[in-house]
């Protein structure tokens, strides 16, 4: 097993041959398939896992968690609330267009308008156009995290996404859980072009002849992912040679592959916290505190990690991980069942009460297992549960119209900083403002977002991170979800295929720069 530190010290890329000496065919098995082409479409690691093979970010995350340029060659701080990004200069979107600040100005604009992006981008006014290879990127405040929030920006091509489609609708339209132009056809300008796809059977890809990236020492000229849902299937299909890599790969295989001497498991302890939300507004009894804390006290995370997990995971009681700015260290997991049920008879639901629980079975490590164990320790505080997995495919459209008392969601902070959990999960819903966006629990204090916004024009750590710290410990004292763990990640690939070298805490591979010996 190759397991890789957090913050590895070296380069991305650290060894490999040229791409075009021998060009080789990557057969990947994912747990599903990207649900759209189009990168505003949902916030989510599938999104994001495309958007790295079929656009490219400004500036992308580096195994150490600093910044390295992609589209923007280099930046400099104007003033307070100005970042100048110079932008590379010969780069060509798969459609041939010539890549130019307008089609950066395009994107941030359409980014503002989508219900899952914008909230990222709430401290953000404008685009500013200098010249074709220039812009200024503009906030409202003082804000620290403008090079974290870059890497979400992904050049579209504005020209190719201009006029109507075939049935009339704009071909810019974005639609969540749709079907638009948008979300089934694409031009950016990352390493890799979609020749064919259907969903839930099958992805193509080919790597794009006129790249920019020429340093690259990736040799992967084209792809093949296929879907596979049930890990052993998944793991079964490497260990034949059906497929060259796979993710995720849950606990209980990691033995199997460790044992085979044809395959590599690749890990990193994880920071995506995993986490169930409590609906306050289609339970009134989610209302009260002392149901809230009955029910976390009840949930016996370090549990999960111990046998479910097989230990491949962190219990978690509060949304960022270790080494985040918000993340109090006094804060533990609170797994006591004596305390659970007389906070049930205080709250006068000693006899309990039924409710509904979703969640999905595909997107996250053993999600299904972790589902029936909760309800299974919720039965023992008389909480009586109907729960219903599904495919991510199916789960997320239910999620977004709160269709449980009880949904499970997990999220991987997107500017690697606590502020990021509270903005998308447990801020008050504002659809104006995108926050809340994934806060199905519709839980709401303002202190919170009082402090998370006062977070985001602090420009020195430690009294930021006082700010964040706070934070947490509301959200504890009001149970404002179940915390379960944080998931660590694991991939795992045939020997030959240089998959520790593109892998990273984000989960998102750098397939452009993969090498596969011949």
């Amino acid at each position: 097993m190759k397991k890789i530190p957090a913050l590895m010290a070296g380069a991305v890329l650290a060894m490999g041959l040229g791409f075009g000496a021998q060009a080789a065919t990557l057969k990947l098995a994912y747990d599903a398939d990207p649900v759209s082409l189009d990168p505003h479409e949902q916030l989510s690691g599938g999104t994001l896992q495309l958007s790295h093979m079929i656009f490219d970010p400004l500036v992308r995350w580096t195994r150490e968690l600093g910044f390295e340029p992609r589209l923007a060659e280099s930046w400099e701080r104007v003033d307070d609330y100005t970042v100048r990004f110079t932008l590379r200069q010969g780069v060509k979107f798969h459609s041939g267009n010539p890549m130019t600040a307008e089609d950066v100005r395009w994107t941030f604009d359409r980014l503002k308008t989508s219900p899952d992006f914008k909230g990222i981008f709430d401290n953000f006014t404008e685009v500013k156009v200098i010249d074709d290879y220039t812009i200024e990127l503009k906030t409202k405040v003082a804000y620290p995290l403008v090079l974290h929030t870059a890497t979400y920006i992904f050049p579209m091509d504005s020209k190719f996404y201009s006029g109507n489609d075939a049935n009339g609708q704009p071909k810019d339209l974005l639609v969540k859980h749709g079907n638009s132009f948008a979300s089934t056809n694409h031009s950016g300008t990352g390493p890799f072009i979609v020749t064919a796809r259907q969903q839930g059977v099958k992805v193509d890809f080919e790597r794009f002849a006129d790249y920019w990236d020429k340093d690259s020492k990736g040799n992967v000229d084209k792809i093949v992912l296929t879907p596979i849902k049930e890990a052993p299937t998944r793991v079964a299909a490497l260990l034949s040679g059906d497929v060259d890599f796979i993710a995720p790969v849950p606990p209980n295989d990691h033995a199997r592959i460790e044992k085979n001497g044809k395959v590599n498991l690749v890990t990193l302890p994880g920071t995506r916290i995993i986490t169930f939300q409590m609906n306050q507004e289609r339970r009134p009894e989610f209302k009260d505190v002392r149901v809230r804390q009955a029910i976390v006290h009840a949930i016996n995370n370090e549990g999960i990690v111990k046998k479910i997990m097989k230990g491949f995971a962190t219990p978690a009681a509060q949304q960022g991980p270790a080494g985040y700015a918000g993340y109090k260290e006094s804060l533990t997991p609170r797994y006591d069942l004596k305390k659970a049920k007389q906070l049930m008879k205080e709250a006068g639901y000693e006899k309990g009460f039924s409710i509904t629980m979703m969640a999905p079975n595909n997107r996250y490590v053993n999600d299904d297992k972790i589902a029936q164990a909760v309800a299974g320790m919720l039965a023992k505080i008389n909480i009586k549960v109907d729960l219903k997995t599904m495919p991510k495919a199916q789960y997320w459209p239910e999620f977004d119209k709160r269709s449980a008392d009880m949904m499970m969601i997990g999220w991987h902070a997107d500017t690697e900083d606590s502020a990021n959990f509270t903005e998308f999960l447990t801020a008050c819903p504002n659809s104006d403002t995108g926050a809340g966006q994934y806060n199905s629990g519709n839980y709401c204090n303002p202190k919170v977002d009082e402090l998370v916004k006062a977070s985001a024009s602090e420009t020195d750590p430690a009294k930021r991170a006082a700010m964040l710290q706070e934070v947490e410990q509301i959200l504890y004292d009001d149970a404002a979800f179940v915390p379960l763990h944080w998931q660590n990640l694991a991939w795992a690939a045939r020997n030959g295929v240089h998959a520790a070298d593109i892998v990273n805490v984000m989960n998102f591979p750098y397939l452009g720069d993969l090498v596969i010996d011949q």
